[in-house]
């Protein structure tokens, strides 16, 4: 059976608070080969990278969480520790005053780096809600998060995947691209972009995201799977027949009897 990514993080911080860094190494390397990897696993990976002695490697991955969520504290303040450690202070000096910048802030009536906190205590609110097939309270959670942690894009992926399965084509397709809007290198959101174009019955938005996201990873099977699926279907375009806001019937043409 699959481990999701979410249980590998779990073990892989279990192996890291064992101070088994090559043992979270492994399972982090994992989640990152699934695509699915989200801030956290980043900068746990960063950091294990940074306690084995690869600071290079370190740097890399705690950027990468940095990109999917630019207010992340411990990512900031281990990149600033990196930074140091490799006698880049000037660097270090600019992320720790990045870091300060973002304790200093408010969200929703919270300093920044409180609210991230209780941010990410809805989305493992939320996780758990789904694991236990609540996907409803689910997706409240992730929204409350995404309230306190608008640019948590990682949360608001996990949101728009989890409206799509709740069959909320236009509300997945807001988050998405809100999220390919902000951050355009986050390809996988791209991916589920033109899906969410696809099930809200947009096959045009749908076929002109996968293309672009094809000339942008080549290499990527699920691009061609989805553009395959779409040429074999017979959902139109959201203007040629489709209601507004809801989504297009696929316009089967009557058997000759």
């Amino acid at each position: 059976m699959d481990v999701s990514p979410e249980r590998l993080v779990e073990q892989a911080n279990e192996r890291f608070q064992l101070q088994d860094y090559y043992g979270a190494i492994h399972l982090l390397e994992e989640v990152i080969a699934t695509g699915r990897a989200f801030a956290d696993a980043h900068h746990l990976l960063g950091l294990s990278y940074s306690l084995a002695g690869q600071t290079d490697k370190a740097l890399e991955q705690l950027d990468r969480a940095l990109a999917l969520n630019p207010n992340y504290i411990e990512a900031l303040i281990h990149r600033a520790l990196v930074l140091n450690e490799l006698g880049r202070e000037e660097e270090a000096s600019a992320v720790l005053r990045r870091a300060r910048q973002v304790t200093s802030e408010r969200r929703a009536g919270f300093h920044g780096h409180v609210a991230a906190k209780l941010a990410n205590q809805h989305a493992a609110l939320a996780q758990a809600y789904y694991e236990a097939g609540g996907l409803n309270e689910a997706i409240a959670q992730y929204e409350a998060a995404l309230e306190l942690g608008p640019a948590f894009h990682d949360l608001r992926y996990k949101l728009g995947r989890m409206l799509l399965e709740a069959g909320r084509a236009l509300e997945a397709h807001e988050q998405f691209q809100i999220i390919v809007r902000e951050r355009p290198s986050f390809l996988d959101a791209a991916a589920m972009l033109g899906l969410a174009c696809y099930l809200a019955g947009d096959g045009l938005a749908a076929r002109a995201v996968w293309e672009e996201l094809r000339a942008r990873r080549p290499e990527d099977p699920r691009v061609e799977a989805y553009l395959a699926l779409l040429s074999r279907s017979d959902v139109m375009p959201v203007g040629a027949g489709a209601a507004e806001g809801g989504t297009a019937k696929p316009d089967r043409k009557k058997k000759k009897k």
